[in-house]
């Protein structure tokens, strides 16, 4: 049983293997296409965007990891269907339940794979790239630390404490130097909200460091004009899919304990919780398919309905998730549903096949 393992585990792992490089070499060639339209912006050149464009395909690899799985199970498992090995396993006393087991190992090597993309790989490169990104096109030096966000804004040194969703700062710093290098003013602002395509400061304390002395003051408000913008800010507040799952969930603490609401970020933590399970539904739903409907049809067929079953999920994956930012659905259950369908979808094909 173990050469029996071995055997269709090979078949399997190479299968999702090529299917998964296939899928990110075109996702990866379309977000070139898209990417070479920034080229200019600022010192942003053509090999900058091929270097982002390379630093984000292990997150690409991680959302089209599911339908890669479900292709690469089908095509392999099709391939020993052809050449009538699993009728040979079958005639030879082998159960359905006992390739369905062969092939679920061969699932928890994916599912491995998916965990070191999702948590390991893709959110530092995907951090890299987008800083990289937003440095070359503003020309600006950003660094984040543990003390919160740096950014240098023409003769300005700006320390940001907090950023929040919706275009708002908490705990900021300016620190105003003169073309010698020395410091002119130092200013704290409690918070900030970007309108009109300006910053409006609140609740500040001013520091003036005058030739023969320093000077005080506190303002209610001020306007601050300043090159940082939303979307250089959101290079620290990184696409809550792309957090690591521990991150994810300090974030969603921390939210709660300031009021706020975090269902994207809730479904985002669900959903990489769940994207494990997902991956052996996806290899699990193979096996009844290959014996069943797909049992005597051509690669490219298979091929056919394992993206529409893959596009079917993504789909469904999405607008719940969307569902349940706008109707306040339970998290764990919009990320859920998805998985949970496919693997009744399964079982219902595997008593069929009884």
């Amino acid at each position: 049983m173990r050469v029996l393992d071995r055997y269709i585990g090979i078949s399997v792992i190479l299968s999702i293997l090529i299917t998964l490089v296939i899928l990110v070499v075109l996702v990866g060639f379309v977000t070139l296409m898209d990417e070479l339209g920034a080229v200019g912006s600022g010192d942003y050149s053509t090999g900058d965007a091929f270097y982002y464009v390379l630093l984000i395909l292990p997150r690409r690899a991680y959302e089209v990891f599911p339908m890669a799985v479900l292709l690469g199970s089908l095509v392999g498992l099709g391939g020993l269907a052809n050449h009538s090995e699993l009728i040979a396993m079958r005639a030879a006393g082998v159960s359905l339940a006992r390739i369905i087991g062969s092939v679920l190992k061969s699932g928890m090597v994916a599912m491995l794979v998916v965990l070191l993309i999702g948590e390991a790989i893709a959110p530092n490169t995907e951090q890299y790239a987008e800083r990289m990104r937003a440095s070359k096109m503003s020309q600006q030096i950003t660094l984040k630390s543990e003390y919160g966000f740096w950014a240098r804004d023409g003769a300005s040194f700006v320390n940001i404490r907090q950023i929040l969703p919706g275009s708002q700062l908490k705990d900021i710093y300016i620190y105003e130097f003169s073309e010698e290098r020395e410091l002119l003013v130092s200013s704290h602002a409690a918070f900030a909200q970007y309108q009109d395509e300006k910053w409006s400061l609140r609740d500040i304390e001013q520091t003036r460091f005058l030739a023969d002395r320093v000077e005080s003051r506190h303002l209610d408000e001020a306007t601050w004009d300043s090159l940082l913008n939303p979307n250089i800010l959101n290079v620290v507040v990184v696409r809550p899919t792309m957090l690591p799952v521990w991150g994810l969930y300090q974030y969603i603490d921390f939210m709660h304990e300031n009021g706020q609401e975090a269902t994207t970020y809730e479904v985002a933590f669900w959903s990489k919780v769940i994207m494990p399970l997902v991956t052996l539904v996806m290899v699990f739903l193979a096996v009844p398919f290959v014996f069943g409907v797909l049992r005597s049809v051509g690669i490219g067929q298979r091929i056919f309905a394992g993206s529409l079953l893959g596009l079917a999920f993504f789909l469904l994956n999405k607008v719940l998730g969307h569902m349940a930012v706008v109707y306040s659905l339970n998290p764990l259950f919009a990320a859920a549903v998805p998985g949970l369908v496919f693997l009744a979808i399964g079982f219902w094909f595997v008593r069929r096949i009884h």
